[in-house]
């Protein structure tokens, strides 16, 4: 793909997030039409997830044709160039009126991150990167916060049901012990900005779904985060662990974690 399709590709998916975002709001805080139904125990859904990603996966397959679409709720196929789609990310926020939410596109090549966009609509805020470039938000440069005191550190442990409940609880409890505060916001693709832009120092989940971090882990690497190799092997469609951090707390969050974090993807 040469520089100015690529060019073309960020711009264009800067624009559907905004599009999006205006639908979004419209169901948001709105009860009586969100239809929600559960996908499995805290596995929410509503009926924004499925408009946001018909009208983001409409759009994108009309402009660029020659490019996979996969999407949270309507899945897809991998390809070299495969847009990777999750409309509303954090929908247990988004179904009781927590502002803590976001759309996330990213734009994988060769199972190389290469363009994010994340928008937390709510909060009035717009991630973006596209490799070798920089992050920015809300059209600002962002940097990680470079702590290097574990004790001063501020970390978010994504949970996930596909991994032994015991596991969860002990990185969390190391985390507390090495002397850092742990959270759990709920919006892993949010959770990776807030590293970026400093306002935490890492966010580590044991098993995390692509269309989670597609786009935050080209903001991340882009504003100087060191992360682990999430598209190694079946990623795509299977999932990963996903460690990323300010590069002053790697060997301390590996430790912490588990989870390697072999090389700043940028």
């Amino acid at each position: 793909m040469t520089p100015a399709e690529l060019e073309l590709r960020d711009y264009a998916v800067l624009g559907l997030v905004a599009e999006a975002s205006h639908l979004a709001l419209d169901y948001f805080g709105r009860s009586d039409s969100l239809n929600i139904t559960m996908k499995g125990a805290q596995d929410w859904l509503t009926a924004a997830d499925g408009a946001v990603e018909s009208f983001l996966r409409e759009r994108l397959e009309r402009l660029f044709p020659s490019d996979a679409v996969i999407g949270e709720e309507g899945g897809g196929d991998a390809a070299d160039a495969v847009w990777i789609i999750d409309p509303i990310d954090g929908t247990a926020n988004f179904a009781h009126g927590d502002l803590n939410w976001c759309i996330s596109i990213g734009l994988v090549l060769h199972g190389q991150p290469e363009i994010g966009v994340i928008a937390a609509p709510a909060l009035g805020e717009v991630y973006r990167a596209r490799r070798g470039s920089g992050a920015s938000l809300n059209g600002r440069p962002i940097r990680v916060s470079g702590t290097s005191d574990i004790g001063r550190a501020s970390l978010e442990f994504g949970w996930s049901k596909r991994r032994p409940l015991e596991s969860y609880i002990d990185i969390v409890k190391r985390g507390f012990e090495a002397g850092a505060a742990v959270k759990r916001p709920g919006a892993g693709a949010l959770g990776l900005c807030h590293v970026a832009c400093g306002r935490t120092d890492a966010y580590a989940e044991l098993h995390i779904n692509s269309w989670d971090v597609a786009a935050g882990l080209v903001i991340a690497a882009e504003a100087g985060a060191d992360v682990n190799d999430f598209f190694a092997g079946d990623a795509i469609k299977a999932g990963n662990p996903v460690l990323c951090c300010t590069p002053e707390l790697t060997a301390e969050l590996e430790r912490i974690t588990g989870i390697v974090s072999r090389r700043n993807s940028r």
